[in-house]
């Protein structure tokens, strides 16, 4: 069964990825779900381990930044206790 998610990435990045899916004649959706499933059936320690730094280099230009929010216990706990509804 699928589910939809809301994802945010560079505008740049979208638009290298979607030209990289169109050439593979894949979506986009697709692909990213591809590469999901690589990372979560596998034991990867780190970002760093992960397979897909070839294709990230493909569609992106310069060194790639990884930016995470940081966020408050409270809301983890609340974002926790919503996603269970």
């Amino acid at each position: 069964m699928d589910a939809k998610i809301t994802l945010s990435f560079n505008k740049e990045v979208i638009e290298k990825a979607k030209e990289f899916a169109d050439k593979n004649n894949i979506s986009l959706s697709r692909l990213t779900e591809f590469l999901l499933h690589k990372v979560v059936h596998r034991k990867y320690y780190s970002l760093e381990d992960l397979p897909i730094s070839d294709w990230v280099s493909a569609v992106a230009e310069g060194e790639v930044e990884y930016e995470t929010k940081q966020r408050k216990k409270r809301n983890l706990k609340d974002e926790f206790f919503n996603s269970k509804k």
